[in-house]
């Protein structure tokens, strides 16, 4: 059996839950959740989570090891109806542990992954071994490819506690668009008076439908809690009656008085107007990831529970990310929304919005894995500027993105598996790469030119040969969009 590393003990000391990506030599994903229960007693490292030398002469076996400090690996999603494990509930019983589904409380032994219901989930058993005085911890391997590797090692926490959509701050003009945002807030309430929401289809598209960016996040942060907890009776992608998304999601009238022509927006060179740009990346991602779930997922409805919680997860990340930036402009004296803007990335969503294949193709696999070329360079004109705040929540953002193409990339090759194109019907399975090439050259105008961040990129699952030489044979450009704004984004401008 292979066995895989994942990171050193000391690294896995600062949460109890982290979510972990596997991708093998033949592309395929697993998602496994990794728990870290309470030691029986006091680990050195428990104090300061930094590395502390072990001696290698230890009579303790890499199992006996693992098992000393309670790690364990199962599939993060359970096996019933494919609810998220990550919130799922330990308890002890008898001699063993287990994991409790939050949507319909199944079961699962963490060692064996057998259920009471009779059902049963995968589990990796995992080794902690020590190599140079460091222990480091294995698991096993899934048994469906070979060459596996880590492409995603991301801490869960317990509680939903994420950043909240506008930091405190006794800067007054931060403390202006504080108020501001909170009267908003107060004029709709999160969660509607009347007729609330019951699925994730019918959040998605409120979510699209709501113009206040403070709101849209707040309601971003409530929906994906519930749906992870099992708040929500259901996905709702299956129903007849599954609420259509807009075609273009409404913004703010204030807003979108600052809305011009692409041509006329000029050159990012300062921060205040770099971070702008950042931001509305951000607002529209929020919608591309509530909008490819509400308009794909009625499309086609064999769409596994994982495709969900990958999207939810991302809408939620995006909404993170605009709180960070719009807390940035906040602190150099520019209120969000105050500088123009143009509507283009929406294009692409425009004119994808009948294919699932291709608006993975161009939204994540060429916009964002744009991104991930771009932000290192962004990155280091802030850490140049000495605004060590803005660097900081551009590392938090680069390091979320890889795992966005990450997951546009597993959907992508999902989609030429089952022989999606632009119909809803499945049809033959189809080579991803020569497939994602010719949906660029469908959607795309120009050249996608380098240099490219070839090291995130493969951790995303894209060899260069999905993206070296490419180009889109796109002959008109798209119409902005009459009744909002968007962005073509910093991070993906491709020109």
């Amino acid at each position: 059996m292979e066995v895989i590393f994942i990171a050193p003990l000391h690294k896995l000391f600062t949460h109890f839950r982290f979510l972990l990506t596997l991708r093998s030599q033949e592309g395929k994903y697993h998602s496994l959740i990794l728990f870290r229960l309470t030691p029986f007693r006091a680990h050195p490292c428990n104090d300061d989570h930094s590395e502390t030398k072990i001696d290698e002469e230890s009579t303790l076996g890499p199992k006996l090891r693992a098992a000393y400090h309670q790690l364990y690996v199962m599939e993060s999603a359970c096996p019933h109806l494919g609810a998220e494990m990550t919130h799922a509930d330990i308890e002890e019983y008898e001699d063993t542990v287990i994991a409790v589904c939050p949507w319909h409380r199944y079961d699962f032994d963490l060692k064996t992954g057998k259920s009471e219901t009779g059902l049963r989930t995968c589990t990796y058993p995992v080794e902690v071994r020590v190599e140079d005085r460091v222990e480091k911890v294995y698991i096993e391997g899934p048994s469906d490819g070979s060459g596996w590797r880590v492409v995603e090692l991301r801490p869960v926490s317990e509680e939903f506690a994420d950043p909240p959509s506008q930091q405190t701050s006794k800067d007054a003009s931060e403390q202006q668009v504080n108020d501001e945002a909170t009267v908003s807030r107060e004029n709709e309430p999160t969660i509607p008076l009347v007729d609330p929401p019951k699925t994730l289809m019918e959040w998605a598209v409120l979510i699209l439908n709501t113009p206040n960016p403070v709101l849209k996040v707040e309601r971003t942060k409530h929906a994906v809690h519930a749906f992870r907890t099992g708040k929500l009776t259901s996905i709702g992608n299956k129903s007849s009656k599954a609420p259509r998304p807009p075609d273009v999601p409404p913004r703010e009238e204030d807003f979108k008085k600052n809305i011009v022509n692409p041509g006329k927006v000029k050159k990012r060179r300062n921060r205040a107007a770099m971070l702008h740009a950042l931001a509305n990346i951000e607002q529209w991602a929020i919608d591309l990831a509530w909008d490819i779930i509400a308009r794909f997922g009625p499309m086609h409805k064999d769409l596994p529970a994982a495709f969900f919680s990958d999207f939810t997860k991302m809408a939620l990340d995006e909404s993170k990310h605009f709180s960070l930036l719009v807390s940035r402009l906040a602190s150099l004296n520019t209120p969000y929304g105050s500088l123009p803007t143009h509507a283009s990335l929406w294009e692409s969503a425009t004119a994808t919005s009948q294919s699932f294949r291709a608006r993975l193709s161009i939204i994540h696999l060429v916009h964002e894995a744009r991104g991930l070329d771009v932000n290192p360079t962004t990155i280091d004109k802030f850490r140049k500027a000495g605004d060590k705040e803005s660097v900081k929540a551009m590392e938090i953002i680069h390091a979320d993105e890889v795992t966005h193409v990450t997951a546009g990339h597993r959907w992508f090759c999902w989609a030429c598996e089952k022989g999606y194109g632009g119909g809803i019907e499945p049809g033959v399975p189809v080579d991803p790469v020569k497939t994602f090439r010719e949906e660029v050259k469908r959607y795309w105008k120009g050249e996608i030119k380098g240099p490219f961040n070839v090291a995130d990129r493969e951790k995303a699952g894209l060899a260069p040969d999905f993206y070296e030489d490419l180009r889109g044979d796109v002959e008109l450009e798209l119409e902005p969009p009459e009744v909002t704004e968007a962005e073509i984004p910093v991070a993906y401008e491709t020109k």
